[in-house]
């Protein structure tokens, strides 16, 4: 573990008799980004509340940035750095006094101070919006600058807790940018996230927290490869129809909110006709049906039995 940048060992975490975490393992290297996938209430929260010294574990062991967790706190909150899901700026500042505020509660201060300022607005393209109030900037500049002020400390691990929520498609992706130049520089992302199209662009590992357990943990492809191959998916215009197609094909996966039956199959057309054909047998239609290559909605689904909208 002398390479790893997070190393979580039974991770136990109870609120009365609602335990919240059961035995939590993670290994995370440096220099990656680890996603932490799970619906509401898997723990998610929790998790990183431990492991930013917010909230105390019952037990297991936990060193984060080299530094144990229950002996070396202090040294711990030294090196990392939290983005919350809301942008943590104050609107009645400037953008770049924004900034100068986290260069003074650094302790960094003369021609250091302004540097590291200058430089930071310059990276997330803010010079031109610096001496503008953050109240007057988007979401994506927001987000930015949250990110930025997360820097001035120069942290080697950063948490991002649902970085690119409620973003507009380019500023996700510019933010995606920016998260892998940061990796490239040595720095560790924790991130979570309820977009899996974003889990699956930017992490090296990927955990799936259920229910307060890992039900399941590995690179986004080999989760991938635990799937069938390919799928039909099949969705239908009531839940009656969607139970009765359920029994017709036992070996399918049944998303009971999008009303729809994820059924696996090689996708060639003679299975294709001969599904078609199950489904005629039986006095059903589906309203649409599509072949679909497994992602991490899949393995998602299949884990957990709930859909990445409550992923959050």
């Amino acid at each position: 573990m002398t390479n790893s940048a997070i190393a979580v060992q039974g991770l136990r975490k109870a609120y009365g008799d609602k335990v919240v975490l059961d035995g939590i393992d993670l290994t995370v290297p440096a220099g990656t980004v680890f996603s932490l996938l799970g619906p509401n209430g898997a723990g998610k929260t929790t998790t990183v509340n431990v492991l930013t010294t917010l909230i105390k574990a019952d037990s297991g062991s936990i060193r984060v940035a080299g530094h144990d967790l229950s002996t070396e706190a202090k040294a711990v909150r030294g090196a990392i750095g939290v983005t919350g899901q809301f942008a943590a700026v104050d609107e009645l500042l400037t953008g770049q006094e924004n900034l100068e505020l986290m260069v003074d509660l650094h302790g960094i201060g003369g021609k250091d101070g302004k540097r590291i300022v200058a430089d930071l607005l310059d990276r997330f393209e803010l010079t031109e919006a610096a001496r503008k109030h953050a109240s007057t900037y988007s979401g994506g500049m927001r987000r930015k600058l949250d990110l930025a002020m997360t820097l001035v400390g120069t942290p080697s691990v950063i948490f991002l807790d649902e970085p690119t929520t409620g973003l507009d498609p380019r500023s996700r992706r510019t933010m995606w940018s920016i998260i892998g130049d940061l990796v490239a520089e040595g720095v560790t992302i924790f991130l979570t996230t309820q977009y899996l199209e974003e889990a699956d662009q930017l992490a090296d590992q990927v955990a799936v927290l259920d229910q307060g357990r890992i039900v399941a943990h590995g690179t986004p492809d080999e989760l991938k490869r635990q799937l069938p191959g390919t799928h039909v998916r099949l969705r239908f215009g009531d839940p009656t129809q969607l139970a009765s197609a359920a029994t017709v094909f036992p070996e399918s996966t049944v998303d009971e909110e999008n009303l729809t039956l994820r059924v696996p199959s090689d996708t060639g057309t003679n299975s294709l006709r001969a599904l078609l054909d199950r489904l005629d047998q039986h006095h059903l239609a589906a309203a649409e049906f599509s072949v679909h290559t497994p992602d991490l909605d899949d393995v998602f689904l299949a884990l957990t039995g709930r859909t990445t909208e409550v992923a959050a």
